[in-house]
Protein backbone atom coordinates (compact mmCIF):
# COMPACT_ATOMS: atom_id res chain seq x y z
CA UNK A 1 0.00 0.00 0.00
CA UNK A 2 1.45 3.48 -0.84
CA UNK A 3 0.16 6.70 1.17
CA UNK A 4 0.01 10.04 -0.91
CA UNK A 5 0.56 13.35 1.28
CA UNK A 6 -2.06 16.10 0.01
CA UNK A 7 -2.18 19.74 0.36
CA UNK A 8 -4.38 19.14 3.63
CA UNK A 9 -2.27 17.89 6.31
CA UNK A 10 -3.95 14.60 7.85
CA UNK A 11 -5.54 13.97 4.60
CA UNK A 12 -4.49 11.18 2.41
CA UNK A 13 -4.73 9.02 -0.72
CA UNK A 14 -4.41 4.95 -0.65
CA UNK A 15 -3.33 3.25 -3.57
CA UNK A 16 -3.30 -0.56 -2.54
CA UNK A 17 -1.24 -3.15 -3.77
CA UNK A 18 -3.87 -4.82 -6.53
CA UNK A 19 -3.05 -7.93 -7.27
CA UNK A 20 -4.42 -9.70 -10.69
CA UNK A 21 -4.52 -12.00 -13.00
CA UNK A 22 -6.92 -13.71 -16.48
CA UNK A 23 -9.09 -14.25 -13.49
CA UNK A 24 -9.87 -11.05 -11.99
CA UNK A 25 -7.99 -9.28 -8.61
CA UNK A 26 -7.62 -8.96 -5.19
CA UNK A 27 -6.65 -6.38 -2.48
CA UNK A 28 -7.19 -5.45 1.30
CA UNK A 29 -8.97 -2.09 1.97
CA UNK A 30 -7.84 -2.07 4.69
CA UNK A 31 -5.64 -3.44 7.73
CA UNK A 32 -5.46 -2.61 10.99
CA UNK A 33 -1.63 -3.18 10.96
CA UNK A 34 -0.68 -1.56 8.13
CA UNK A 35 -2.81 1.36 8.52
CA UNK A 36 -1.41 2.02 11.99
CA UNK A 37 2.19 1.95 10.62
CA UNK A 38 1.27 4.84 8.78
CA UNK A 39 -0.90 6.51 11.77
CA UNK A 40 -4.02 6.31 9.91
CA UNK A 41 -7.16 4.74 11.73
CA UNK A 42 -7.35 1.28 13.38
CA UNK A 43 -10.90 1.45 14.51
CA UNK A 44 -13.88 1.71 12.36
CA UNK A 45 -17.27 1.62 13.90
CA UNK A 46 -19.71 1.78 10.77
CA UNK A 47 -19.65 0.87 6.96
CA UNK A 48 -21.84 2.61 4.72
CA UNK A 49 -22.68 1.84 0.87
CA UNK A 50 -24.21 4.48 -1.32
CA UNK A 51 -25.31 4.07 -5.17
CA UNK A 52 -25.88 7.34 -7.38
CA UNK A 53 -26.34 8.25 -10.91
CA UNK A 54 -24.24 10.73 -12.78
CA UNK A 55 -24.29 14.52 -11.87
CA UNK A 56 -25.41 13.50 -8.56
CA UNK A 57 -23.27 15.87 -5.59
CA UNK A 58 -23.38 14.60 -2.32
CA UNK A 59 -22.26 16.95 0.39
CA UNK A 60 -20.30 19.00 1.56
CA UNK A 61 -20.81 17.06 4.98
CA UNK A 62 -20.05 16.62 8.19
CA UNK A 63 -21.16 15.95 12.19
CA UNK A 64 -20.58 17.50 14.77
CA UNK A 65 -19.69 17.83 18.00
CA UNK A 66 -19.79 13.54 17.35
CA UNK A 67 -17.01 13.97 14.05
CA UNK A 68 -16.59 11.11 11.87
CA UNK A 69 -13.22 10.54 9.89
CA UNK A 70 -14.33 8.47 6.68
CA UNK A 71 -12.18 6.19 4.71
CA UNK A 72 -13.98 6.41 1.56
CA UNK A 73 -13.39 4.37 -1.85
CA UNK A 74 -15.95 3.76 -4.90
CA UNK A 75 -16.79 -0.11 -5.65
CA UNK A 76 -17.72 0.55 -9.15
CA UNK A 77 -18.18 3.65 -11.54
CA UNK A 78 -16.32 7.35 -10.90
CA UNK A 79 -15.97 9.90 -8.25
CA UNK A 80 -14.69 13.54 -8.02
CA UNK A 81 -14.33 13.49 -4.01
CA UNK A 82 -13.76 15.91 -2.27
CA UNK A 83 -12.36 16.86 1.41
CA UNK A 84 -12.66 20.51 2.87
CA UNK A 85 -10.95 21.98 6.34
CA UNK A 86 -13.40 22.92 8.38
CA UNK A 87 -11.72 23.27 11.51
CA UNK A 88 -11.35 26.55 13.47
CA UNK A 89 -7.97 27.82 13.96
CA UNK A 90 -6.77 25.67 10.97
CA UNK A 91 -3.86 27.04 9.17
CA UNK A 92 -5.77 25.16 5.65
CA UNK A 93 -9.39 26.31 7.09
CA UNK A 94 -11.36 26.73 4.04
CA UNK A 95 -9.10 24.66 2.06
CA UNK A 96 -9.88 21.53 -0.57
CA UNK A 97 -8.07 18.38 -1.88
CA UNK A 98 -10.16 16.67 -4.16
CA UNK A 99 -9.24 13.54 -5.95
CA UNK A 100 -10.76 10.65 -8.61
CA UNK A 101 -11.82 7.24 -7.22
CA UNK A 102 -13.27 4.30 -9.21
CA UNK A 103 -13.48 1.20 -9.00
CA UNK A 104 -10.93 0.95 -11.88
CA UNK A 105 -8.33 2.59 -9.79
CA UNK A 106 -8.93 1.50 -6.44
CA UNK A 107 -7.64 4.73 -5.04
CA UNK A 108 -9.10 5.46 -0.88
CA UNK A 109 -9.48 8.42 0.64
CA UNK A 110 -8.82 9.10 4.21
CA UNK A 111 -10.46 12.00 5.54
CA UNK A 112 -9.88 12.86 9.28
CA UNK A 113 -12.26 13.92 11.92
CA UNK A 114 -13.38 18.02 11.39
CA UNK A 115 -13.11 17.79 7.50
CA UNK A 116 -16.25 18.57 5.12
CA UNK A 117 -17.15 15.75 2.89
CA UNK A 118 -18.37 15.59 -0.56
CA UNK A 119 -18.34 13.95 -3.89
CA UNK A 120 -19.92 14.44 -7.41
CA UNK A 121 -20.61 11.15 -9.87
CA UNK A 122 -18.49 11.36 -13.05
CA UNK A 123 -20.06 8.06 -14.28
CA UNK A 124 -23.27 6.51 -15.71
CA UNK A 125 -23.35 5.42 -11.79
CA UNK A 126 -21.35 4.93 -8.91
CA UNK A 127 -21.74 2.76 -5.61
CA UNK A 128 -19.47 4.63 -2.88
CA UNK A 129 -18.13 2.73 -0.10
CA UNK A 130 -17.74 4.50 3.33
CA UNK A 131 -16.05 3.46 6.57
CA UNK A 132 -16.87 5.93 9.36
CA UNK A 133 -15.00 6.40 13.00
CA UNK A 134 -18.18 7.36 14.65
CA UNK A 135 -22.22 6.65 14.10
CA UNK A 136 -23.97 8.76 12.12
CA UNK A 137 -25.81 10.76 14.76
CA UNK A 138 -28.54 12.67 13.26
CA UNK A 139 -29.23 15.53 15.75
CA UNK A 140 -24.86 16.22 14.95
CA UNK A 141 -25.38 15.84 10.80
CA UNK A 142 -24.24 19.27 9.56
CA UNK A 143 -23.39 20.35 5.97
CA UNK A 144 -21.44 23.42 4.32
CA UNK A 145 -22.94 24.94 1.30
CA UNK A 146 -21.34 22.84 -2.31
CA UNK A 147 -20.72 25.55 -4.27
CA UNK A 148 -19.73 28.04 -1.25
CA UNK A 149 -17.85 30.60 -3.33
CA UNK A 150 -15.00 31.21 -0.70
CA UNK A 151 -13.90 27.48 -0.78
CA UNK A 152 -14.21 27.09 -4.87
CA UNK A 153 -14.41 23.68 -5.22
CA UNK A 154 -14.41 22.72 -8.82
CA UNK A 155 -16.75 19.72 -8.83
CA UNK A 156 -16.12 18.62 -12.51
CA UNK A 157 -19.71 18.37 -13.17
CA UNK A 158 -22.66 20.75 -14.63
CA UNK A 159 -25.74 21.37 -13.06
CA UNK A 160 -24.96 19.20 -10.01
CA UNK A 161 -28.08 16.89 -8.68
CA UNK A 162 -28.80 17.86 -5.16
CA UNK A 163 -30.76 17.19 -2.49
CA UNK A 164 -32.84 20.00 -0.73
CA UNK A 165 -30.71 19.92 2.28
CA UNK A 166 -27.38 20.11 0.32
CA UNK A 167 -28.48 23.41 -1.94
CA UNK A 168 -29.88 24.65 1.14
CA UNK A 169 -27.20 24.32 3.65
CA UNK A 170 -25.03 27.42 4.58
CA UNK A 171 -21.51 29.17 3.60
CA UNK A 172 -19.15 28.21 5.59
CA UNK A 173 -18.76 31.98 6.79
CA UNK A 174 -22.34 31.75 8.43
CA UNK A 175 -21.73 28.57 10.25
CA UNK A 176 -21.97 29.38 14.08
CA UNK A 177 -18.36 28.92 15.52
CA UNK A 178 -19.60 25.89 18.21
CA UNK A 179 -21.31 24.19 15.01
CA UNK A 180 -17.56 23.71 13.77
CA UNK A 181 -14.69 20.95 14.82
CA UNK A 182 -11.75 23.04 16.52
CA UNK A 183 -8.37 22.43 15.12
CA UNK A 184 -5.91 20.68 17.78
CA UNK A 185 -1.84 21.02 16.62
Amino acid sequence: MKVIETGLPGCVIIDPAVFGDARGFFFETWNAERFGQHGLPTNFVQSNVSSSSRGVLRGLHYQWPRPQGKLVSVLRGEVFDVAVDIRRGSPTFGQWEGVVLSGENKRQFWIPEGFAHGFAVLSDNAVFSYLCTDVYVKEHDAGVRWNDPAIGVDWQVDAPLLSDKDAHAPLLADIAEDRLPVFAA
